[in-house]
């Protein structure tokens, strides 16, 4: 009989969130200031200012100067002096990477239970991902992917216990799956509907755009990423100025992006290759063979709706699947994605201006939709 004393048994406690430092805490609440606000530290801090007046952030013993000082201990923060002499407080390289981290956070947070990895395809080749299958050893293959249990089990096959021996012919490989490089293009809506009638469209698409772009150069290295706002027309920008972009007075040009987007794609070696587009679903403009602009605001007009069809089934036909982000719940915007969508055979995600932790997704290629939280 087993005494009490060498029973071993799992032990519950109520669940008690790990408390946060102050300076942690401020930071939180920065990150989120310092993206409404495209970057302007001086405007994030006259919100800090009121929140904190409103909902006592600080105290005596760390106050809103205190956490702007360690801000510039630990490299966030950097002071510098116009051409006119005058004194500026600006934000780091580092301050963008926690935003774009914390955009990752708070969006794909689940993608990362799922580990590290690159993209696995169904073929069998160079990668870390077993596939169950082997082969016999050839010349050129890493000794670091030879299965020693089933090289051995040849060897006492082939040779017997008695005279033990192993042999190149005994060799087994176990084949992995081929890891495929992707080339990327993240396509941004910089129009004036991004802030239509008060509505702030722009930060939800800036979190999403800074999440993606993070989940790319963090999770697949050795992807390319091109990223490219569109307006009336469509120009490219470095991953750098994700926190800092503004809607402009443009009206929507698609297919301006979408045709910079397949240029920038051409011109990769890889085969493998898609386009995520981040919009509110509203293209307004188009650019005619003799330079000047086609504009209309007025709902969607077919005219230009169905050249952006037309891009999209053409986008197809080259092989480049494209994931629109629809950032905003308007049904007859959601209509105009779906067709869209499944012009190209590709997938959507809606989402409102409130829950970017809730997304509808829908995955034209294998016709399904689900809801993500």
């Amino acid at each position: 009989m087993v005494s009490d004393k060498n029973r071993h048994g799992f032990k519950f406690t109520p669940f008690q969130e790990e408390e946060k430092s102050k300076f942690d805490q401020l930071f939180g609440i920065f990150k989120e200031l310092i993206t409404h606000t495209s970057g302007d530290f001086e405007e994030a801090l006259n919100w800090m200012k009121t929140l904190d007046k409103e909902y006592k952030l600080t105290d005596e013993e760390y106050t809103l100067d205190d956490f702007i000082d360690e801000l510039k201990e630990r490299g966030y923060l950097k002071d510098e002096v116009d051409p006119n002499g005058k004194g500026k407080t600006k934000i780091t390289a580092k301050t963008e990477k926690a935003i774009r981290k914390n955009a990752l956070d708070q969006i794909f947070g689940k993608i990362k239970k799922n580990g590290l990895g690159n993209h696995k395809t169904k073929n069998s080749g160079l990668g870390d991902e077993k596939t169950g299958d082997f082969r016999a050893f050839q010349f050129g293959d890493a000794i670091d992917s030879l299965s020693i249990t089933e090289s051995l089990k040849n060897a006492q096959v082939n040779n017997g216990l008695s005279d033990f021996s192993l042999t190149e012919k005994d060799l087994v490989i176990e084949d992995t799956h081929h890891k495929s490089q992707m080339s990327t293009v993240l396509m941004i809506d910089i129009s004036h509907s991004m802030i239509l009638y008060g509505e702030d469209r722009i930060t939800p698409a800036k979190k999403v755009a800074m999440a993606l772009s993070e989940l790319i150069t963090s999770r697949y290295p050795k992807d390319t990423l091109d990223i490219l706002v569109f307006g009336n027309d469509a120009w490219t920008i470095k991953v750098k100025d994700l926190p800092y972009l503004q809607v402009g007075p443009y009206h929507t040009n698609t297919v301006a992006g979408l045709n910079l987007a397949m240029d920038i794609l051409r011109r990769k070696r890889n085969t493998n290759k898609h386009i995520f587009m981040i919009t509110d679903g509203k293209p307004s403009c188009l650019r005619l063979p003799d330079g000047r602009y086609y504009k209309n605001s007025n709902g969607l007009d077919p005219y230009i709706t169905e050249k952006c069809y037309n891009m999209a089934a053409y986008a197809r036909k080259l092989h480049i699947p494209i994931t629109t982000f629809m950032i905003a719940r308007d049904p007859y915007l959601q209509n105009f994605v779906d067709k869209f969508t499944e012009s190209n055979k590709g997938k959507a995600f809606y989402t409102g201006l409130e829950g970017l932790g809730e997304m509808i997704f829908h995955d034209y290629e294998n016709n399904r939709k689900k809801r993500m939280r």
